[in-house]
């Protein structure tokens, strides 16, 4: 997503190319309560205007900033930059090593002692790509493709099907890619919604998007539209402040859509590039929750024409199959545009991005796959399936 981004946006010329690296841990959800003294209240409704609502609680903020509402945080010291014993792809190759062993290493050993394609065969492969979570019906539509191939080439030789099934699953990824470019306006701020369930690492994934942005030389503001948690609107700020950003809060059990009225307000004011919504985490079957999203939408649209021109579900991919019921009901309450899945590098059934691009008609637009920054990949169709497929650096040497 964010290729697409920086070709309607400028690099800012005072962004010198090599960018700092930010911590590589963030630290988690704390229980501490937020400071009153730095937070405005919430006595505005979300149809008034900015003359009647309260000035935002804009920490991080420059000297230009109402005296009243700033509270005055310097941008977070960055860390030492670790050294890179691995290339990105590397590292995106041990983050999907779980889903490597339990795919590719199994389709190896099942070619490796078979002579024949046969029945038998089709039957251990379905069994192996439905372990990695690829989902029945992917695995069906993708194993009747394969079957074709296979008459069509006269294909006798089971380890050829190893390259036979990694084109049949880059061509899914990739029509899913091209068919859902992201909405980036022409002008004024991209506006990024992000929902999804508790605990699916939500606000870190913010967190992790405003260092890319930032790195990339945009202007971020991050919102913290979850007001239910004080420790959601403390996380928050802690990546204001790691990434040198400025952050919109009000305090705890202040109106959501309140907020994020404010944010806009301001995002439009100052020409912010990208502003990043934080939303309450609630299970997707929460009807009233959901209600409240659909409400923060709304005020999003009425205050700038065209957005949230991005919602984006994060999901946690270790929750499998799971994942598609919660995608599919987020996406009826408030149409999901793009997925963050994070938690890669936890799981061996890293074929929930394919079920997912290939069921629900979703693109994937970042991946987690680590702790460190850097780890929140943008995806990319090719780098996937080639992590997954090829033979790493590490294998060749021990062959």
């Amino acid at each position: 997503m964010l290729a697409w981004f920086k070709k309607k946006k400028k690099t800012k010329e005072s962004v010198s190319e090599e960018q700092p690296e930010y911590s590589d841990e963030i630290a988690a959800d704390s229980d501490a309560e937020a400071d009153d003294g730095s937070l405005a209240d919430d006595t505005a409704a979300v149809a008034a205007g900015p003359e009647q609502a309260p000035e935002p609680a804009l920490h991080g903020a420059g000297d230009d900033a109402p005296a009243e509402a700033r509270t005055k945080i310097l941008p977070g010291t960055p860390a030492a930059a670790p050294k890179k014993n691995k290339s990105l792809f590397a590292r995106l190759q041990a983050g999907l090593s779980k889903t490597r062993t339990s795919l590719v290493y199994r389709l190896d050993t099942l070619f490796l002692g078979k002579k024949e394609i046969d029945q038998e065969l089709f039957d251990d492969l379905e069994e192996i790509l439905i372990t990695a979570d690829l989902g029945v019906g992917t695995v069906q539509e993708l194993l009747d493709e394969v079957r074709i191939e296979v008459k069509r080439s006269a294909l006798k030789d089971p380890r050829k099907l190893k390259a036979v099934l990694s084109d049949k699953i880059r061509g899914y990824l990739l029509e899913q890619e091209k068919s859902a470019e992201p909405v980036i306006p022409e002008s004024g701020p991209l506006v990024i919604m992000v929902v999804g369930v508790n605990g699916v690492g939500k606000t870190t994934s913010i967190g992790k998007m405003a260092a890319k942005f930032v790195r990339a030389g945009s202007s971020v503001l991050l919102v913290a539209g979850d007001t239910f948690r004080a420790a959601a609107i403390d996380q928050l700020k802690i990546w204001a402040e790691r990434c040198g950003v400025e952050v919109v809060a009000q305090k705890p059990g202040s109106d959501p859509s309140s907020v994020v009225f404010d944010a806009i307000e301001l995002g439009k004011a100052r020409n912010y590039d990208v502003i990043l919504i934080d939303t309450a985490g609630r299970l997707h079957t929460q009807v009233n929750l959901m209600e409240e999203l659909k409400k923060i939408k709304r005020v999003i649209g009425k205050k700038l024409e065209g957005a949230p021109h991005e919602v984006m579900l994060v999901l946690d991919a270790t929750t499998g199959q799971n994942g598609i019921s919660q995608a599919r009901m987020f996406n009826d309450a408030v149409g999901v545009t793009g997925l963050t899945l994070t938690k890669l590098d936890g799981t061996a059934k890293g074929g929930i991005v394919v079920n997912i691009c290939r069921q629900l008609n979703i693109p994937v637009r970042f991946i987690g796959i680590g702790e460190q920054v850097d780890d929140l990949r943008d995806f990319d169709a090719n780098e996937f399936i080639d992590a997954l497929f090829k033979q790493s650096s590490d294998e060749a040497a021990g062959s």
